[in-house]
């Protein structure tokens, strides 16, 4: 969605609102697609003494594949973005301002760059999520597996001093 801001441009105080909602089911990360749902995506650009500032939120609910026990589950996100708005730079190093053209915001591009820079690179079902067994992959939010703890042969000797205590 392009966001026409040219009514607001060089109008002090001035506001637009915007709401929208983004298709991203074809966003892959890593063989996964977390976007299954539309995202929401709602806020103001508003012009404070000739800046322009765009606060809004993308609002959706992603499904995940737990990283530890690998059970699929569902979490909210509701991320805020706010960031400042110039029709030219003059300072080129700046970055953190997004850029119109001709006037007009690209909502779709501003959101999905937001919503990709914001995903976690692991995902878990918990924080207290044990995961599988590595030997035989029980999983261990059921309950033990049966598996004998094997001792690292570099501490072996350790564990025997440990043995002849007991």
């Amino acid at each position: 969605m392009r966001l026409n801001l040219k009514e607001i441009l060089h109008v002090p105080g001035a506001s637009l609102p915007f709401q929208s909602q983004l298709d991203l089911t074809q966003l892959d990360f890593y063989g996964e697609r977390p976007f299954a749902h539309p995202v929401t995506i709602q806020g103001t650009v508003r012009n404070m003494a000739g800046a322009l500032l765009l606060e809004g939120s993308a609002v959706s609910t992603l499904e995940l594949v737990c990283d530890r026990c690998l059970k699929p589950f569902s979490q909210p996100l509701d991320l805020p973005v706010s960031t400042l708005l110039a029709e030219t730079l003059e300072d080129e190093e700046n970055d953190e301002i997004v850029l119109l053209e001709d006037g007009c915001l690209d909502l779709d591009e501003l959101f999905t760059t937001a919503l990709v820079l914001s995903m976690d690179s692991k995902h878990v079902c918990s924080e207290d999520c044990k995961g599988l067994c590595p030997t035989c992959g029980t999983d261990l939010n059921q309950g033990p597996c049966g598996c004998r703890k094997e001792i690292d042969p570099r501490l072996a000797a350790l564990a025997q001093l440990l043995d002849k205590d007991e």
